[in-house]
């Protein structure tokens, strides 16, 4: 199970209704019919387009006149190091990670401000501290921490509460893909000598979403098994 899956699942559990955004036209509606109809629903949307956003917004509080939580998950990787990396690996992945998170952002923010509530909870990465071979990725995933702290100063005052989750190495579906000697050199860097799993993410997703978190906002928490502690 990835983290997006694990989070709408997680939220769902909790009494939320999810509105699951993602380019995936196949896996996506698979994912809501799993979670059940009254609970989740689908809508194809791609982060990095503005019209996108617009109309996932427009439908979400068309059907329920309201949005209490907006998670932003979606992201990709292009990995190499600088020397061998096209600038449009470059573009594309500040394309979807940045400015799809600040899309989505800017268009909860507009809705949040007028209902004087609401939670923002952006995915972001230990990787912003830096990982050879991601000059894109982590340069993306510092801007989402600047994002987040930002925002948090400019809602702080309507009850809109924005932090960020930045997961290390968890158990999904692309680190499982990995080559067992790499999969084991990552673990064995961890101070844990572990991997998360993806509830572990969720589980902290849920607790800023919650009124539990009512006296937090602009914060990146790591669920990270301590490697930010060493950081490289």
């Amino acid at each position: 199970m990835g983290i997006g899956k694990s989070i709408a699942k997680l939220l769902t559990d909790k009494g939320f209704f999810v509105a699951l955004a993602d380019m995936d036209n196949i896996k996506g509606p698979q994912v809501a019919k799993e979670l059940g109809e009254d609970k989740a629903k689908f809508i194809q949307c791609d982060v990095s387009s503005e019209h996108d956003v617009k109309a996932l917004f427009q439908s979400i509080i068309s059907a329920n006149g309201q949005v209490d939580v907006v998670v932003n998950n979606a992201g990709i990787l292009r990995d190499n190091i600088i020397w061998k990396m096209s600038s449009e690996d470059f573009d594309a992945v500040i394309k979807v990670n940045l400015k799809g998170t600040w899309l989505m952002c800017k268009e909860a923010a507009v809705i949040m401000r007028q209902q004087n509530s609401g939670r923002i909870v952006n995915i972001t990465s230990r990787a912003w501290l830096g990982n050879r071979g991601q000059t894109n990725y982590s340069a993306s995933k510092a801007g989402v921490v600047g994002l987040t702290r930002s925002l948090a100063l400019e809602l702080g005052k309507y009850n809109v509460f924005v932090n960020a989750v930045a997961p290390g190495l968890i158990d999904t579906p692309l680190t499982q893909a990995l080559p067992e000697n790499v999969r084991e050199k990552l673990i064995a860097a961890q101070p844990t000598k572990s991997v998360g799993k993806p509830e572990d993410v969720a589980n902290m997703v849920a607790f800023l979403a919650s009124e539990d978190s009512q006296f937090m906002t602009g914060q990146t928490l790591y669920v990270d098994g301590g490697k930010s502690i060493g950081a490289g």
